[in-house]
């Protein structure tokens, strides 16, 4: 594992590499308020073993990277693509493999609409269309709404009473499978310790822009693989039809029993359906 500072964008992006530099990359762009610890080192060392070059960061506002005053945002969406694009250029890779998680997902499908020649291939794991999607498909649970209006109670510079707060909302967002409190709760302290400013996490609840790029996912070309669990309350599981739809030829991996997380259960599942997914698209 190499730590590497991108300056690009006139911002500073924290990244991660595992593997040999001269293989084929793969990017991986976590989800909002979250930081590159949610691919957990484990998880890019089984994939940088199928023989890539695993690359892992953190987005504005989160982890070590470049933050801005709580409650600004400062950036959009697009200025999130120009970032991954940046990242691929300092490792001088002229195209990666992007595995998109939620938000990640998004920032994915826009990257490979506006760089289609730097995108070869598209993992989009629990997220959903950049585009209008069914209207019977139910919105995020309620109880994930219920849940974040009481982070006003949270004393977010005590890592304690943040822990015990972030711990009930990754139980919350999880599905059938046994709840992984401990590794959950190494994750949310190692975020908060490493953060510049953790509380700057918010400021992508406020993010904006992309509308240029909406309802033109029909020019997606490159391999899509999506993976969705069944039991996820925030992209609801029925969103795939939509992106399988949208995006001509994408096939579907489905989590049974697994929400809105990476559960380890599910990574040999995740690794050895995106190996076989990039090996497949460079026949």
């Amino acid at each position: 594992m190499k730590e590497r500072i991108v300056k690009a964008n006139g911002i500073e992006l924290c990244t991660e590499s595992f593997g040999d530099e001269n293989n084929p990359a793969i990017l991986l762009l976590a989800g909002a308020t979250v930081s590159m610890l949610l691919w957990d080192a484990e998880f890019c060392n089984r994939l940088s073993e199928k023989g890539f070059l695993v690359i892992r960061y953190d987005n504005r506002d989160v982890g070590k990277s470049t933050w801005y005053t709580p409650g600004t945002t400062p950036y959009n969406i697009i200025d999130l693509t120009d970032d991954a694009i940046a990242i691929l250029d300092e490792y001088k890779k002229e195209k990666a493999h992007f595995v998109g998680l939620s938000l990640g997902g998004l920032i994915a499908q826009i990257s490979a609409i506006r760089f289609p020649d730097r995108v070869h291939s598209l993992t989009l794991i629990s997220t959903g269309p950049w585009g209008d999607s069914d209207s019977s498909i139910p919105e995020m649970d309620t109880r994930i709404l219920d849940f974040h209006s009481k982070a006003d109670s949270v004393d977010w510079k005590n890592e304690d009473s943040v822990t015990s707060y972030l711990i009930q909302g990754a139980q919350l967002m999880s599905g059938r499978k046994p709840f992984e409190k401990k590794r959950n709760e190494v994750r949310i302290i190692s975020e908060f310790n490493r953060a510049n400013n953790y509380i700057s996490m918010f400021n992508h609840a406020t993010l904006g822009g992309g509308e240029d790029y909406w309802n033109r996912l029909s020019e997606i070309s490159m391999p899509t693989l999506i993976v969705h669990g069944t039991d996820d309350r925030i992209w609801h599981f029925q969103n795939t039809t939509v992106l399988q739809e949208k995006i001509k030829g994408s096939k579907l991996i489905n989590l049974e029993g697994t929400g809105h997380e990476l559960h380890t259960e599910d990574w040999p599942a995740i690794v050895d359906g995106i190996n076989k997914h990039i090996s497949d698209c460079e026949e």
